[in-house]
């Protein structure tokens, strides 16, 4: 029967493990980027049923990259530009396994004083780093991801919307949520897990051109609303879409919601970092004079393995009194002196990984100046590819491109806007099928658009001319 792994045990496999992650690292390129595999094949690879004996550790490796490998889309692959990069890096990875190895559970200050200290100066550097309010400090915390940052603001917003009446008596009227098309999926999610219900998130127009959140209708809606009995909870404005990139006029946005005394959230999960450069600065406009919540995230583009949201509060109080919660075998002389911070009350779960060692370890290996860098070279990379894409009279290309993601579309001259999108997804199908590289789609003004997402830690400028070849051969004439 195998028995626990011993300390040589775990060093003699622990240094195969990291081998193997180097080795994958080092090696990746030569990897498709989207995995081939049909749905089941993973299944069919592995054993039906669990082992009835421990079998060790030396056939896993083996087993996971003849079984579980081909199975994979290889996010960390140089042209892989689906999605928001997800940056994988050596710092973080070896931060993520110290918090493994130490096995802290950081639910409060007292289940270990060090996690929930790391955590206050890591978010804190985090907010200096990208030139933050000065609210902010003292009041960040890392969440698993933008969205439950969305669903903690939601909560905290309802409350101070309801008086605490929500988390106490339930929901007791139509509370309203306000976004815009382009805004993320979790923000409906949150209003459904909330109670705040599907029905009442409101959609505000967005300016044609650029994508962005329209003030004025903004302000007519929340106007009609309380008009109807409704109360207004929550407005979440976007810095850095999904689909484009737009950034919503978080000022404008501002003024209205504290004409109409309504909680401004405003999500800034890929574009937030980007701040980390002076020249992007602009994207921090109006939170310090409106923002009651903010959110991005270090898993994306800073350089952190997944998951690692920061969420920061200008004031922690409803969000305290929304979520705080202590039975008996919580209590203990720490938390009842108010002289510290149990993370438990900042979050939906009770239980926390440390993920602050990852994040404290990828700023103090990187500085400053190392993160600027990849935010520069990501931003510069995409420049070049709009650049290259508006010289061809094939292609069309949004003209805004403020980060790291471009987004265009061939002309497919003489098609119908649906043929033309349909060609457009047929070559893109082709070009992921190749496995030299993977784009993602969204559509505008009901046209298709390819999206090419560069931020990778091992992209370089090879990479961007190679798939922008790749992208002309696939879509000279539609198939």
């Amino acid at each position: 029967m195998a028995g626990h792994m011993t300390p040589e045990e775990f060093r003699r496999y622990g240094k195969q493990v990291i081998d193997w992650i180097a080795d994958y690292h080092e090696s990746i390129e030569s990897r498709p980027v989207m995995s081939r595999a049909r749905p089941g094949d993973v299944l069919a690879a592995l054993p039906e049923h669990p082992p009835e004996k421990g079998e060790g550790f030396d056939g896993l490796l083996a087993a996971l990259e003849r079984d579980v490998v081909p199975g994979l889309t290889h996010w960390q692959h140089p042209s892989f530009f689906g999605y928001f990069p997800s940056n994988a890096t050596g710092p973080s990875i070896l931060g993520d396994l110290l918090s493994s190895g130490l096995g802290v559970q950081g639910m409060m200050w007292a289940t270990s004083p060090a996690a929930t200290e790391l955590e206050t100066r890591v978010a804190d550097w985090t907010a200096e780093l990208l030139d933050l309010p000065a609210a902010f400090r003292g009041n960040g915390v890392i969440q698993d991801s933008a969205s439950s940052a969305c669903l903690v603001s939601l909560l905290s917003a309802l409350h101070r919307a309801g008086g605490g009446a929500p988390g106490r008596d339930g929901i007791d009227r139509r509370y309203t949520l306000y976004i815009s098309s382009q805004t993320h999926s979790s923000l409906e999610k949150a209003a459904r897990v909330a109670g705040v219900g599907a029905a009442n998130v409101r959609v505000v127009d967005v300016d044609p051109v650029t994508l962005a959140m329209d003030p004025a209708h903004l302000d007519a809606l929340i106007t009609e609303d309380v008009a109807a009995g409704a109360t207004p909870a929550m407005v979440c404005a976007t810095v850095g879409t999904t689909s484009t990139t737009a950034v919503d006029p978080v000022p404008a946005i501002g003024e209205i919601c504290r004409r109409h005394d309504v909680w401004l959230h405003v999500d800034a999960a890929y574009a937030g970092v980007a701040a980390v450069c002076p020249e992007f600065r602009w994207v921090n406009d109006g939170l310090a004079e409106y923002a009651a919540s903010y959110s991005t995230n270090p898993h994306k583009w800073m350089l952190t393995n997944f998951d690692c949201t920061l969420l920061w509060m200008a004031d922690r109080a409803p969000m305290l009194e929304a979520l705080s919660i202590l039975p008996e075998y919580l209590r203990n002389q720490a938390s009842t002196s108010g002289e510290v911070i149990d993370y438990r009350d900042w979050q939906i779960p009770l239980g926390r990984r440390f993920r602050a060692l990852k994040l404290w370890s990828v700023i103090r290996w990187y500085g400053a100046e190392g993160l600027r860098e990849h935010i520069r070279l990501g931003s510069r990379l995409a420049d070049e590819l709009a650049a290259l894409i508006a010289a061809d009279p094939r292609y069309e290309v949004r003209p805004d491109h403020p980060f790291g993601l471009v987004c265009f579309r061939p002309r497919w001259d003489g098609l119908s806007v649906e043929d033309a999108n349909a060609a457009t997804l047929d070559a893109m199908n082709r070009l992921n099928a190749s496995g030299d590289l993977l784009l993602t789609h969204t559509k505008v003004d009901g046209r298709v658009l390819m999206r090419v997402a560069i931020g990778g830690t091992k992209t370089e400028r090879r990479h961007i001319l190679a798939a922008w070849n790749r992208i002309r051969e696939e879509t000279a004439s539609p198939r």
